[in-house]
């Protein structure tokens, strides 16, 4: 047993989960733990490159039985090694440290602070020279209790800060307990043989697949060349990502450099664009002939579309040579060997396309918006090293941050600590130039400064098309249950439980149709649908679509649905439909633009891409004039007749508008709905604000509002919907089914041309 405990065994490395990044643990299985002879918390050396110490603790329950290490991104670099490596794991016995000495672990921080507080945050984690270590904040629940001892919040930071391990007293593997004397030195120190860990895979969330697709494209070239020339095939070359701005794809580069342990050479378009004849394209081979010597490396090209657009679509002389010579660097006459190139645009379609094909760029890997889980991931990356209150509930922050990216949560973390730091403030003397201990220990970020950072920021895919977020609530709209129903099933259910209509095999509606008389309430329902289903809301109107340059109202079109795509779950509310996709077959010759723009919605509302988490939501009081086309099942999948509420429905609205109206004792509203026979909500709005202004017509120090002054309201007041137009818009529900059903022919088609050959008669 002696000789077990000495010589350890050999374990695979994985990725711990995020919310264990940073706290100095290693998930080891539960029989290496008998044949050391440790229990959960004691201290372990994992043995890679180097060794680094590590707390032991068990298994995940997926893991159990399985021959695997997890550990954090910081110890795989402390140890010197990545994901899939083989390690030695073995006892080790910590020391008491007599002195430790910590310096910054980013060149561009310099610190100030307590050394105490560095004891509280690392008192009793095992620590060797040249580690990198980091400060920790929230707490773990589900942390054992003979472990939880070890692992102590930070009570001086709002973020994570990466401190490396200059010098121990005695050597070896020591932790800090009371009688240590700490250091921290303001300025960084180049560590004298521990790997970078600025960035790792533990730093980047929601990306897990992306992450696997990356690492077989440039980590196994770069570390087991042999794998390739034992196949007997030629190793990627290149990768491109591509995306929405703020996804991560420059971290993941950054992540796989210091993983794959690659030297990692960036380009920027603009320093490499050079004034002189042929400057910009030395430029480029000189960062390759550098990449080459430094084997293996990774080169990455930032925004590559400002170095490598369409040769067809420039007029310099000097873009398509600079387009020219990396062609050939990547795929020309001389071999590359242990060089791998990542490129990143939110452009692929702007790059030139010789460059996008095996050889060059072997995989295009897509760095999309994250979903709810993976919001819920680089929420935790973000407030690893921030003192959350008990309030905060990171599941419901997911959830509530539909669209944004990576950079926006990151920004919303940080708007959130400001609100915590505004808090405090009247409690600094900025003479005095430090801040008192106490003020920094009662520091924490509650869910309300969460609340107040979501208001300042926005999802950065909708800044250009973002309207103010909807505030009206399904009680704030009243007499249109009907319609209020089959919204809530057709839009709130499917964007807030997807799962329930993939369980049923039945795929959730596309477009919905309010249609009525004006004034009835059709936008207010579009508005709060979207606030109840908690989805980002685009509102436009055909003029923002319709353009006098040709072509240019279907660019606009298809840009609209794609960003629509890119934030979903999302509710696209087009006003006044009719003015925008009018039947189409008026004439001859070619299409006017607003038949082109019809063409261009249904091919996007039911074409080849398919609309995933995004609801059309069309409203008109004039639906007869609608192409019919769209009116079918796969576009507009319902159609909602929204038409004047009943006597209940008014008593309802006027309630809702008097809300804020000071009303004397002798108003019955139920007996003004009585007499507001055909009165649409508008109508109903109208007559609340003409009582108001008729109590203060008698006197404008009036505090209330009488019967009187409504009922002098309803008389000069008009219905806006007569008798004819309910009459005609109940036979009109009849007839959109039809006209859905059946579309009529197209006037200038002779009868008989789609049977057979012809009419009788052709050739």
């Amino acid at each position: 047993m002696a000789d077990d405990e000495t010589r350890g065994r050999k374990l695979q490395v994985a990725n711990a989960r995020p919310e264990d990044s940073g706290r100095g643990l290693a998930h080891i299985p539960r029989s290496l733990m008998a044949t050391l002879g440790i229990t959960e918390g004691d201290v372990i050396e994992i043995v890679g490159k180097r060794a680094t110490p590590a707390r032991a603790v068990l298994p995940y329950n997926e893991d159990e039985g399985l021959e695997l290490l997890r550990i954090d991104g910081l110890q795989r670099a402390n140890a010197g090694v990545g994901s899939g490596d083989f390690v030695e794991v073995r006892k080790a016995e910590s020391k008491p440290a007599t002195r430790v000495v910590f310096a910054p672990a980013q060149a561009n921080l310099r610190l100030q602070g307590s050394s105490n507080a560095l004891k509280r945050t690392f008192f009793a984690r095992p620590l060797t020279a040249g580690d990198t270590i980091a400060t920790v904040g929230h707490q773990r629940a589900d942390v054992p209790p003979n472990v939880a001892q070890y692992l102590r919040a930070p009570a001086y930071a709002l973020q994570e800060i990466r401190l490396g391990v200059i010098s121990t007293a005695p050597r070896g593997v020591v932790h800090i307990d009371e009688n240590t004397e700490v250091e921290l030195r303001s300025e960084y120190e180049e560590p004298t043989e521990s790997r970078r860990a600025d960035v790792t895979y533990d730093d980047i969330g929601g990306m897990a697949a992306t992450i696997d697709q990356l690492r077989e494209m440039v980590e196994l070239p770069l570390r087991y060349p042999e794998l390739f020339q034992r196949l007997g095939v030629d190793p990627p070359k290149g990768v491109l990502l591509h995306g929405p701005p703020g996804t991560g794809k420059t971290r993941l580069a950054r992540a796989v450099a210091n993983e794959s342990d690659a030297q990692f050479h960036l380009i920027n378009g603009p320093e490499i664009m050079g004034s002189a004849y042929g400057e910009s394209e030395s430029r480029l081979r000189q960062v390759f002939e550098e990449a080459a010597k430094n084997a293996p490396s990774i080169v990455f090209i930032d925004e590559i579309d400002s170095i490598a657009p369409k040769r067809g679509q420039v007029s310099g002389e000097a873009e398509k040579r600079l387009v020219a010579q990396l062609l050939t660097l990547m795929d020309g006459l001389e071999a590359r060997a242990n060089i791998v190139v990542i490129a990143a645009t939110n452009r692929p379609e702007a790059i030139d396309e010789a460059l996008r094909r095996p050889g060059r760029f072997d995989r295009e890997i897509v760095v999309g918006v994250p979903d709810d889980r993976g919001r819920r991931e680089i929420l935790g990356i973000h407030t690893r090293g921030m003192p959350l209150a008990q309030g905060v509930d990171l599941n419901e922050l997911a959830r509530t941050t539909f669209g944004f990216v990576g950079a926006d949560l990151a920004a919303l973390c940080r708007e959130a600590a400001i609100e915590a730091v505004r808090r405090i403030m009247p409690r600094l003397n900025l003479e005095d130039g430090t801040i008192p201990s106490e003020v920094l220990d009662t520091l924490e970020v509650t869910r309300d400064d969460f609340v107040e950072a979501l208001k300042r920021v926005q999802p950065s895919a909708m800044r250009e098309v973002m309207v103010q977020a909807p505030q009206v609530r399904w009680e704030d709209v009243g007499g249109l249950d009907d319609a209020q129903m089959r919204l809530k099933e057709g839009v709130e259910l499917p964007l807030k439980d997807p799962d329930a209509f993939r369980r049923l095999g039945i795929r959730p509606a596309k477009g919905f149709l309010l249609y009525g008389p004006p004034g009835t309430g059709k936008t207010l329902l579009a508005k709060a649908v979207a606030r109840e289903a908690e989805a980002n809301f685009i509102a436009t109107k055909s003029s923002d679509l319709l353009s006098k340059w040709y072509g240019e109202s279907e660019q606009q079109i298809a840009r609209l649905f794609a960003r629509a795509r890119q934030v979903a779950p999302c509710v696209i509310f087009i006003d006044e439909l009719d003015s925008l996709v009018p039947a189409r077959g008026g004439g001859l010759g070619e299409p006017q633009a607003t038949e082109r723009v019809v063409n261009t919605i249904l091919a996007e509302m039911d074409g080849l891409e398919e609309l995933q988490s995004v609801v059309v939501i069309g409203a008109t009081n004039r639906p007869n004039l609608i192409d019919p086309a769209l009116l079918r099942p796969g576009r507009f999948d319902e159609l909602v007749y929204v038409g004047v509420p009943d006597k209940a429905g008014r008593e309802r609205i006027l309630r809702i508008q008097t809300e804020k109206m000071p009303l004397a004792g002798d108003v019955d509203l139920g007996e003004v709905a009585g007499k507001t026979e055909r009165y649409t909500g508008a109508d109903l709005e109208d007559v609340v604000r003409r009582a108001g202004l008729v109590a203060l017509r008698q006197s404008l120090d009036t505090r209330e509002v009488t019967m009187a002054h409504f009922d002098e309201a309803l008389g000069d007041s008009r219905a806006t919907v007569t008798p004819e137009m309910e009459e005609e818009y109940r036979a009109m529900q009849g007839r959109l089914k039809q006209q859905a059903s059946a579309l009529q022919p197209l006037g200038f088609i002779a009868p008989g041309m789609l049977e057979g050959r012809g009419p009788k008669g052709s050739d």
